[in-house]
């Protein structure tokens, strides 16, 4: 029943979709009219995520004209200069306290934590929904996508060649938050009766700051609350919206830009995809980790290998390129803010990227199999290394060996790095466009379950509130592969990094919880008093 009217769902909006493109003039009405309504109050909540805390350099003349004339453009655009978003050293700073606070878990973990992915500890009347390695593939899937291809490009162009390494050093400390939060996750998620798992900033913001006393309770209510209605938000456009429009963007242009056959057929890709999506999502969480087990090793290994082979094949210009990396880190040359511009493009793209800190991974992780909380917090390690430090480096490495950084700016995002990746083979474009589609299409199935956590904790958990989600989420996918809506992407986007503010607070309240679970723990793991997957019955 649920999958037919879910299929009908489809059917009648792909139908009004098609029914739209006959009449391209109306259509670009409702968009505009649409973005209109929408610019005042994602200009407003854009502004407030990404507050100055300070300004550097002198911005390029483009940003100045556009400033003069935006009634909502932030301080340092009115003055010229380049902003230091707030939100972004407020998770830097946060990845930092966490990692020393808990003595570089990020490096003293790795270990250990492979083993817990490879099933050493695996326990299978554990309670929860999947597999270690499974939810690590459905967190990893919701944080590696386009914004491994197309924001890299953005830094590296802007921040130069040190701008990777910034990032690097940015996923390395965002591996401790990552831990912290995917710990808590599962300390405090909710065991339903069918078996199911409900659990993220939503439930230990509420649950974990009660039992700090009466004082907090308060307080984490408000936090969780405000945390669901930014995660719902964000699941509809950067976790929806965006990933539909920007793969379709470049399944068009690589099948021919504008003379493409799918130029103008954004409503039959939004319906395969939602099609496609919808027969996932459907299964819950074991129907996406399913999937997600098999897609996300699978895309990583076929964009790790195009971006070695792309490097292999310039690999007289490997010392200069490192050269290049770690000078510029340092000493930037015709860097807009210098010094200060380069590291902020660094450490701006990793946060953007890993989302560590932001809290919506710990949502996936905390459907493990597992009675050891820690045990999830260690092996989400390995899901900013990914991302940051081998996905986004590989990016990189690609656009400064290939020399497109040095770009006149005529092109920029996922354009940049498929014109990288073609300088060197021709058809390495088409290899591309592969990852990009099983990039967006896991982020979505990822996010979908996210947005639906994040709804079910506000209205309830029900088959509904179920279904009723899951079908908007759909219907925003045909909407997103057949609209341009920036003002409602800027939103969206906004509001998933929003989500670090109340998720952050909350960490910093409960890090003594982390640290008795991590010293119980440790203490066990080191001991050999831990029960091996081989010894169980």
């Amino acid at each position: 029943m649920t999958t037919r009217m879910l299929l009908l769902l489809l059917m009648l909006v792909g139908g009004a979709g098609f029914a739209q493109q006959d009449n391209t003039a109306q259509q670009e009405s409702i968009d505009a009219r649409i973005n209109g309504a929408v610019e005042p109050a994602a200009k407003v909540i854009s502004g407030l995520v990404f507050t100055p805390i300070g300004c550097y350099g002198e911005s390029n003349p483009e940003t100045r004209e556009q400033a003069a004339n935006d009634p909502y453009a932030d301080r340092c655009a009115q003055q010229g200069k380049n902003p230091i978003p707030f939100i972004v050293v407020w998770l830097i700073f946060a990845a930092a306290l966490f990692t020393l606070f808990f003595r570089f878990i990020n490096i003293r973990g790795v270990r250990h934590a492979m083993e817990l992915v490879r099933g050493k500890f695996y326990d299978p009347s554990a309670p929860g929904e999947v597999t270690h390695f499974q939810a690590l593939s459905t967190a990893l899937s919701g944080t590696v996508g386009l914004g491994n291809i197309a924001g890299v490009a953005v830094a590296v162009s802007i921040g130069g060649p040190g701008a990777t390494f910034w990032m690097v050093l940015a996923g390395f400390l965002g591996m401790s938050s990552k831990f912290v939060e995917c710990t808590l996750g599962v300390k405090y998620r909710n065991i339903n009766a069918d078996g199911t798992v409900s659990g993220g900033p939503m439930y230990y913001l509420s649950k974990g700051l009660a039992e700090r006393g009466p004082g907090l309770a308060m307080l984490g209510k408000v936090l969780a609350v405000m945390f669901a209605i930014l995660c719902i938000g964000g699941s509809i456009g950067g976790g929806n919206i965006f990933q539909a429009n920007q793969s379709f963007t470049q399944l068009v242009n690589i099948t021919g830009g504008d003379s493409s056959w799918l130029a103008d057929k954004g409503w039959l890709y939004g319906m395969v995809v939602a099609f496609l999506v919808g027969l996932v999502i459907i299964g819950g969480i074991k129907g996406i980790a399913r999937v997600t087990s098999k897609i996300v090793p699978f895309m990583g290994i076929i964009y790790v290998i195009a971006g070695l082979v792309i490097i292999m094949v310039n690999y007289s210009a490997i010392p200069s390129a490192f050269g290049s990396i770690i000078s510029g880190a340092f000493s930037p040359e015709g860097v807009t803010g210098g010094f200060v511009g380069v590291l902020i493009q660094g450490f701006r793209r990793a946060a953007f990227s890993n989302e560590a800190g932001v809290g919506s991974a710990a949502i996936a992780h905390s459907a493990v199999k597992t009675r050891e909380p820690i045990t999830e917090g260690l092996v989400a390690l390995y899901e900013p290394f990914v991302d940051t430090v081998v996905v986004c480096t590989i990016t990189a490495l690609v656009i400064i060996i290939t020399g497109s950084y040095d770009s006149s700016g005529t092109i920029g995002g996922v354009e940049l790095t498929s014109a990288a990746f073609g300088s060197s083979i021709s058809w390495f474009p088409w290899v591309l466009t592969l990852a990009v589609l099983l990039f967006a299409f896991s982020t979505l199935i990822s996010w979908s379950y996210y947005g639906l956590k994040a709804w079910t904790y506000l209205f309830g958990e029900s088959r509904l509130m179920d279904l009723m989600y899951k079908s908007i989420f759909l219907i925003f996918i045909i909407i997103g592969s057949t609209m341009q809506l920036g003002a409602v992407v800027d939103f969206s986007d906004a509001m998933i990094l929003a989500m670090a503010f109340p998720n952050i607070v909350g960490l910093y309240f409960l890090l003594p919880v982390v640290q008795r679970e991590l010293n119980s723990y440790w203490k066990r793991y080191k001991s050999g008093q831990l029960v091996q997957a081989k010894d169980i019955a």
